[in-house]
């Protein structure tokens, strides 16, 4: 190995070896005191954080072309970590309160975080594969953590099966891909499909076969059922990590295989992942409307929120508005992340033990009582709808102007509407907590609240000066093609 595949890697690595060390220390960490336990979590990706900034403009390829470095990966490292600080953050308070607090739920935490950023950086398919078991597995264990509750068990087991079966079509998909084109190096892939020398067929059908088990991972029609039960039978700090990482993570690898390996096939595709993202932009809204639940409402939202993301690959047969495209995408990526964090926070804060203070219900009269986390879940809210003012409404803006700019207007349209129709399920829960009364017991802790805080606050601010975050979007998929 050397000095520049070292370099190339160095966040995964540092975080990996953090994450094996935190494993050790912990077991001399009594159990009063695992608060500790988080902290040298927290500390390890804000080091990992540190040097992932450094890395910032930086352009290496590593281990023979299976992993690079450049402004896409940066881009995403830096997200996945500051969704694992936000992780940490919230799970501090509420693992203690449901009695759950063991040290094995940071280490966890943090080597699917690994798993987040070596999928950033693939550029092998064996690579990828490898990135999505390590980013898979843990949350495997974490869904499953209050393994004494019912719940949370079938979470663990529906969410194993279905994601272990999902797997299976990504390796058939690789496969395929390796069949069609001799190589499961993107590069030498998208070569071999240049000069003419891949197998369509083949390609086309490994494509699709990748397709279904990531669009599995982002929680994309038809592949969500496992979304509603998982989230809701998980514990609530699993579900916000999963809600925002996972996701993430599935659509980093979504864009760095369509973007090198499979365009010369975006007019084939198109039209799948355009019907696709349409079903499930109307799915996830309409379903969510007869949830009493907040955490299945939330679940569906989140389907819902992976339609509008998935509309970013729709223009990419388009050379003129692609890098418009996937930069939107990852600009809603970053706005969904944040506002899924903050809404889950509120959630985590409103529960009780035992799955009590879940039902939206219970948020009767949070307004009158607690101004300031109504505040929040209002801003998280109208972030979801794309209402001002707010992040979300910009990130919508962006990815349907892309839409209709490659002549998708029709999705666009959908989009729109499935909109209007999520008011009416993200709006009911700020009438419910300003317009009814009630007596709300939320959880008073400290980083909870500051995590809750942050969101809210970024949410806001963000949208008032988006050109930055959307020029750094930009520059982290200039290289991509």
């Amino acid at each position: 190995m050397t000095q520049i595949d070292f370099y190339t890697i160095l966040p995964v690595s540092l975080l990996v070896v953090w994450a094996c060390a935190l494993l050790l220390v912990d077991l001399n960490i009594t159990k009063e005191r695992k608060g500790l336990t988080a902290l040298l979590a927290a500390v390890g990706l804000a080091v990992t954080m540190g040097v992932a900034l450094t890395q910032i403009g930086q352009n290496y390829t590593g281990f023979k072309g299976m992993v690079v470095l450049d402004g896409f990966s940066n881009f995403l490292n830096i997200l996945f970590l500051l969704t694992g600080m936000f992780g940490i953050a919230v799970a501090i308070g509420y693992l203690k309160r449901m009695n759950l607090e063991r040290g094995e739920y940071y280490v966890l935490m943090l080597f699917s975080v690994a798993g987040m950023m070596l999928m950033s950086q693939a550029t092998d398919l064996i690579v990828t594969f490898l990135a999505l078991e390590l980013l898979s597995i843990p949350l495997y264990v974490l869904a499953a953590f209050a393994y004494s509750r019912t719940e949370s068990a079938e979470a663990g087991i529906k969410y194993f099966l279905l994601g272990s079966y999902a797997t299976g079509f990504v390796v058939f998909g690789i496969a395929l891909t390796f069949g069609a084109a001799g190589t499961t190096s993107f590069a030498a892939i998208a070569a071999a499909v240049a000069s003419g020398t891949a197998t369509t067929s083949l390609l086309l059908a490994g494509s699709a076969l990748i397709l279904v088990g990531l669009g599995f991972k982002v929680a994309v029609v038809p592949f969500h059922m496992w979304t509603p039960d998982v989230y809701q039978g998980s514990p609530t700090s699993v579900t916000a990590f999963m809600a925002a990482g996972a996701k993430a993570a599935g659509f980093a690898a979504l864009l760095r295989i369509f973007a090198t390996v499979f365009p010369s096939l975006a007019n084939d595709l198109m039209p799948v992942i355009a019907i696709i993202s349409a079903l499930t932009m109307i799915l996830g809204n309409v379903t969510a409307i007869a949830q009493t639940n907040i955490k299945r409402m939330l679940a569906y939202s989140s389907i819902a929120q992976a339609g509008y993301i998935l509309m970013a690959f729709v223009p990419f047969a388009d050379k003129s508005i692609r890098l418009d495209s996937v930069s939107a995408g990852l600009f809603y990526l970053v706005a969904y992340t944040i506002t899924s964090f903050g809404s889950w926070g509120v959630v985590m804060a409103m529960e009780k033990a035992e799955g009590r203070g879940l039902s939206i219900e219970d948020y009767a009269g949070l307004g009158r009582k607690y101004p300031l986390l109504a505040a929040a879940m209002t801003v998280f809210m109208l972030s979801l709808t794309g209402l001002p003012p707010t992040l979300g409404l910009i990130g919508k803006l962006y990815l349907f102007r892309a839409v209709m700019e490659g002549g998708v207007t029709w999705l666009a349209l959908i989009g729109v509407l499935t909109s209007l129709i999520s008011a009416f399920y993200y709006l009911r829960v700020i009438v419910v907590m300003y317009m009814k009364d009630g007596d709300p017991q939320p959880a008073n802790e400290t980083w909870l609240g500051l995590t809750i805080g942050a969101c809210a606050v970024l949410t806001v601010i963000f949208s008032f000066i988006p050109q930055s975050l959307f020029a750094w979007a930009s520059q982290a998929v200039l290289k991509l093609f």
